[in-house]
């Protein structure tokens, strides 16, 4: 199956998504931007999210007048959260589309599989939110507007020996997930290496519903907290099975625990559980004030998660660059997105490094009462 196509022509910032099929605006009018996102599937919280952030900021920037003298036109695709997805609605996006960049992945393991695509055909590629540090050594076309997982993973190991004050931490990953992985794996290296001791290491498949296997497992080691670097829909169930079993120890994890999903679904099993992530619409700077506003009177009222902050900053960032290129040539778009330098994004200050990273802080949040409840911001 072929990713459900969406397309938007943002004219001006009243003008709503102009529906799911065909029309494309004509000629040289518009500068085409793709998007691909898992839109439905397992983790649609996710691409929702950032699909709603990016479109918000091309509709601001087309109310305005536009870039370059033109209209900017979104051309979305659904990757329905499957493997094999991504690399077809990229190659659509560049080779039929004509698109003069790509926005997107939120997951790493989408990112990884559309980032040699990218780098290929020599089209600027941004990821709002995928963590993974091998995703940009994909090559000098590939760039984040988010951390690296080793950051994410030491800020989490000082967590876990600071906060939490976790002498022995068991590790539950996800086998099925880069993202997974290369968090634990960060983690492991800065905890360890501070005296932390890891004990009972176990995986499971993105996807199961049972994990009370590897929970009997973990409580017999009888750690003082579990590291879970899941997905949200994972993680509320692990939680859950966690407290039927009596587990009354804190569970930590990443920025993919960021969706309200996880309230949804895990409820109460969730309540004084923590994760890291990029920022918190209660930070309450100038920007995120007036992201906020904007994104809740554009979708009716809805609260922006991280995931839609990211969004709106990755196409930010990307129509910044556009801007100073003064050009959308492949070449030039590059080297004017890398030298991304102090942008005022909603999530916060962005520079981007020599590999193509954001140097940005990170935020803890504390599940408390049923909400997700700013604790800490982590600099760099």
């Amino acid at each position: 199956m072929k990713p459900t196509r969406l397309i938007f022509a943002t004219a001006a910032f009243a003008l709503s998504m102009l529906g799911l099929a065909g029309c494309k605006s004509g000629g040289g009018n518009t500068i085409k931007v793709g998007e691909f996102a898992s839109l439905t599937g397992k983790e649609a919280t996710f691409g929702t999210s950032s699909h709603e952030g990016t479109l918000l900021a091309f509709e601001e920037v087309n109310a305005a007048g536009g870039v370059l003298g033109k209209q900017l036109e979104l051309l979305t695709e659904d990757d329905q959260t499957k493997a094999g997805e991504p690399a077809n609605a990229v190659n659509k996006l560049i080779s039929k589309d004509g698109v003069v960049s790509i926005l997107g992945e939120v997951a790493s393991s989408r990112s990884l599989e559309a980032a040699p695509i990218c780098q290929q055909n020599k089209i600027p590629m941004i990821s709002p939110a995928s963590t993974n540090p091998t995703v940009t050594q994909e090559g000098d076309y590939v760039f984040r507007v988010c951390f690296t997982d080793t950051f994410q993973g030491a800020a989490l190991a000082n967590f876990a020996s600071g906060t939490l004050k976790a002498h022995k931490v068991a590790v539950l990953t996800d086998v099925k997930s880069d993202y997974s992985k290369g968090l634990a794996k960060s983690f492991k290296e800065k905890y360890t290496s501070s005296g932390g001791v890891v004990g009972i290491e176990l995986d499971f498949n993105g996807g199961d519903k049972d994990f009370k296997g590897q929970l009997t497992a973990i409580k017999s080691d009888a750690p003082d907290a579990i590291f879970l670097p899941g997905y949200y829909n994972d993680v509320a169930l692990i939680c859950i099975q966690a407290k039927q079993l009596g587990m009354n120890i804190p569970i930590f994890g990443g920025d993919g625990w960021e969706s309200e999903s996880l309230l949804s679904i895990g409820k109460e099993a969730m309540e004084g559980h923590y994760f890291s992530t990029h920022c918190s619409p209660d930070q309450g700077t100038p920007e995120m004030v007036r992201f906020v506003e904007s994104y809740k009177k554009r979708f009716s009222g809805k609260f922006p998660d991280a995931m839609a902050v990211l969004g709106y900053d990755s196409a930010r960032v990307l129509i910044d660059a556009i801007k100073r290129a003064n050009t959308t040539e492949s070449a030039a778009l590059r080297a004017a997105i890398a030298s991304t330098k102090d942008f005022s994004g909603a999530s916060g200050k962005i520079t981007l490094n020599a590999n193509r990273d954001a140097m940005k802080a990170l935020v803890f949040i504390r599940i408390n009462a049923g909400k997700f409840t700013y604790h800490t911001t982590v600099n760099p």
